[in-house]
């Protein structure tokens, strides 16, 4: 790992993640949400990758300190997950982002992974900080996102066999973003299934891995740098 991890206020709280700065020069910065495991090393080494791409990236630590490979625990801290917090954690993380003398730019891009890409949706929607978004495969039922509110470009990446966010899902989303008129783009790769990302777990696809990377790298770009 090539970044650090570094504290940031909330009010009285104090929250912490993990940060990965571009080297000499300044770049957009971005949010990295984690899955249900925790801030776990997969959600560092892509932090990493995005700093390596030249962006300056802060991936907070939603479960303050706890993380998991046991999918019934993740499920349990998933759904004890306090949405109000998170809201807040999302919020500081971004201001302390913002005025990181590595940053640039007056907005940052936020993309999350299965429990993070819902959380990804829900940050972009309403916060006037955030340029650009993407959403992984996002789940989490508690976290019901203001869509009117959205402001800024979306990028989804889903996969065609997902019990958690298949198309039966998507599908109804896509329409209402339309209806609202809202700016966004869905990807369902074929032959693939829920965390094909995620190089680290069995449903790992290398090819709509790369693809969805270079689609994302792209669209940060596109979107950030003004």
């Amino acid at each position: 790992m090539s970044g650090q991890m570094i504290q940031f206020k909330g009010g009285d709280e104090t929250y912490e993640g993990y940060l990965a700065s571009p080297g000499s020069e300044k770049g957009p910065g971005i949010i990295v949400i984690q899955e249900w495991w925790g801030l776990v090393g997969h959600i560092k080494d892509v932090a990493d990758r995005y700093a390596a791409a030249g962006f300056n990236v802060l991936a907070p630590d939603l479960y303050r300190g706890k993380t998991t490979d046991e999918p019934d625990e993740a499920g349990s801290l998933m759904m004890a997950l306090h949405i109000g917090e998170t809201a807040t954690i999302l919020a500081r993380a971004i201001e302390t982002l913002l005025s990181h003398p590595s940053t640039k730019g007056s907005k940052v891009g936020v993309v999350g992974f299965c429990m993070g890409g819902q959380l990804s949706l829900y940050a972009a929607c309403g916060n006037p900080n955030i340029g650009a978004c993407i959403d992984y495969y996002g789940i989490h039922p508690n976290a019901q996102p203001a869509l009117r509110d959205l402001n800024c470009p979306l990028l989804g990446f889903f996969a065609e066999t997902d019990a958690y966010a298949g198309p039966e899902q998507i599908k109804p989303l896509a329409e209402e973003l339309t209806l609202l008129e809202k700016q966004h783009e869905f990807i369902t790769y074929p032959g693939t299934h829920h965390a094909f990302f995620n190089d680290a777990r069995p449903a790992y696809n290398k090819e709509a891995a790369e693809d969805s990377w270079n689609r994302a790298t792209k669209f940060f770009n596109e979107h950030l740098r003004n």
